[in-house]
């Protein structure tokens, strides 16, 4: 399952989900499940290095093949028989390639993946989450003609109060002449293959276009949609829309999307949705579930919304990079907000002595606004949790990717959570300020004493009169570590250090949202984190890696309920 929903009509597409041949570097030969980690194997449950999968697939007629991968952990390189078709870098981002004139016949996929540590990778290191190995995200096989769709993005405007949306989509020509198209299609609350303009279905205006050989171009209208209903956290509306290839009056292209007609504003120190100012009531998650790794199924992605949900938590940060397409489709369809970041955490200072961490950091922004854009779940993105902001070398590439965020979509503020507390340098570049603080747990102070201390800091460092999140704090328990002295590692020692912070947070009308850390324990890289973390997992979960309850789930419960939606701030 690519998505939850089907992207085309016209272009075939094919899932490449199953069992794929592997082969580690020292030669060991094994058949792995995609998506999948290779840790799911008892012999390969910590290996860290290379291996290449192999996949046959069989074509049926002439074509040109665009190969699709929605995550390979974390360095990927692609062949087509003896045809090598792309790089990759970053597990948590899409990409994809394309391979020309294809012949009928078998042809032999291979994927080279690579979670080894080095210095090529400024991302993907030692951490207090895992780094998995694997393709761990579906794959994609589709046949395209010479000239297709590439993308499509929309943005919603709300006018006079009416709603309309600027419509841009990207055509590729890879043929060898000019061609002209027409672009067509609709915008409805269900999939119709008809076309046909009635009740909750409305036209896209037909948008003519002249393609040189070897070109690709944007275009871009704006159109009216009179009528349509508003995608809200009460009421997620969402609306398939499709664009079409047509040349002679015949459609041979398509791409489908799902979107939903919201906005996203700041008021003071309140964070809108549609202009009403929502709180959020969130949680931290890792993508990983005990055995499985990030290769998470749809069925646990549900289990893990429906957990945040009894809770009565209404918004998710996906720490600390992008997440599966398939999860924030269901944060879609639930009204979920969302805060998506890029891959990042931590700062060592020889990140940025090397060329490639700006580069690494700037493609994955890219892709996650490319492939992400849609989703009207997601209502912040963020960047650089926990880097170096009380560095002044630093600054400067904050504020580049500030500014290429800005460039890619304005319609959605920007902040980046911070523990530099009384020493971060760039307060005044994000729209929203967000500070990680383990009040109790760390340091046992005074949780109001201390918040104070740093919200007083941030209006005098930048911050003042921006909206606030404390996006990071808790304590840590081994699940079923029961201790009537409410010693630290403790259910009891959790809860506790959760209901005081949750007691000050949520009764600051200076704040515009909590995220606990976080929604489930996860794995950690054992060489580095061994010390702090027991059994080799960040244990700060509410649930444990298999999602069992600990105690501090019920305090949770009764503070993030007892503030419902009918009850947001003003």
């Amino acid at each position: 399952m690519l998505r939850l929903f089907q992207e085309h009509m016209i272009r075939k597409q094919q899932e490449l989900e199953g069992m794929w041949e592997f082969i580690k570097a020292d030669g060991g030969h094994y058949t792995l499940s995609v998506p999948g980690c290779w840790e799911q194997h008892p012999l390969l449950n910590d290996y860290r290095g290379k291996g290449t999968y192999y996949r046959r697939i069989f074509v049926t007629e002439p074509c040109n093949l665009r190969l699709v991968f929605k995550g390979v952990s974390h360095t990927a390189d692609v062949w087509l028989d003896d045809t090598y078709v792309m790089h990759h870098y970053n597990a948590y981002t899409p990409f994809c390639g394309v391979v020309r004139s294809v012949a009928p016949g078998e042809h032999l996929l291979k994927v080279e993946v690579d979670n080894s540590f080095s210095e090529q990778s400024t991302l993907h290191r030692p951490n207090d989450y895992y780094s998995y190995g694997g393709i761990s995200r579906p794959v994609g096989l589709e046949q395209i003609g010479n000239v297709y769709i590439e993308n499509m993005h929309m943005t919603p405007i709300w006018e006079n109060d009416s709603w309309s949306a600027v419509i841009e989509t990207r055509v590729v020509n890879m043929g060898e002449e000019t061609d002209r198209f027409t672009i067509r299609g609709s915008l409805s609350e269900r999939l119709d293959a008809s076309q046909n303009e009635d009740e909750g279905c409305y036209l896209i205006e037909a948008q003519s276009c002249v393609l040189s050989a070897g070109e690709e171009k944007t275009l871009r209208w704006e159109q009216a949609f009179d009528g349509v209903k508003s995608w809200n956290p009460d009421a997620p509306v969402l609306y398939f829309l499709q664009l079409r290839l047509e040349k002679d009056g015949q459609a041979f292209d398509d791409l489908i999307d799902r979107v939903g007609f919201r906005t996203v504003s700041l008021m003071g120190r309140r964070l809108c949705v549609n202009g009403e100012p929502v709180f959020l009531k969130g949680f931290n998650r890792h993508e990983d579930y005990g055995e499985i790794g990030c290769a998470i199924p749809p069925q646990l992605m549900a289990q893990d919304l429906d957990l945040m949900q009894d809770m009565g938590a209404n918004a998710v940060r996906t720490c600390h990079y992008p997440n599966d397409e398939r999860f924030l489709d269901m944060c879609d369809e639930r009204g979920i907000l969302v805060w998506e970041e890029n891959h990042s955490r931590g700062f060592r200072e020889w990140l940025l002595e090397n060329p490639l961490f700006e580069k690494q950091c700037h493609d994955c922004v890219e892709e996650m606004i490319e492939y992400h854009f849609n989703h009207p779940s997601i209502v912040i993105w963020g960047i650089l949790n926990e880097y170096g902001s009380d560095h002044p070398e630093a600054r400067e590439l904050y504020e580049k990717l500030y500014s290429q965020i800005k460039d890619l979509d304005r319609t959605r503020p920007t902040t980046s959570a911070t523990c530099k507390h009384f020493k971060d340098l760039r307060l005044e570049l994000p729209d929203m300020v967000s500070f990680n603080l383990y009040s109790g747990w760390y340091e046992d102070d005074n949780v109001r004493e201390r918040h104070d201390r740093v919200m007083e800091w941030i209006g005098q460092a930048g911050g003042a009169g921006k909206p606030v999140i404390v996006s990071e704090f808790g304590g840590g328990a081994v699940y079923g570590f029961r201790d009537r002295r409410r010693s630290k590692w403790s259910e009891e020692r959790q809860a506790d250090i959760l209901l005081e912070n949750l007691e000050v947070y949520m009764n600051d009308p200076r704040l515009t949202g909590v995220f606990i850390w976080q929604f489930a324990d996860c794995r950690v890289t054992e060489e580095e984190w061994f010390a702090a973390r027991p059994r080799s997992y960040n244990n700060k979960g509410v649930v444990d890696e298999y999602r069992r309850p600990k105690g501090a789930c019920d305090i949770v419960r009764r503070l993030y309920r007892g503030q419902g939606r009918e009850q947001r701030r003003n």
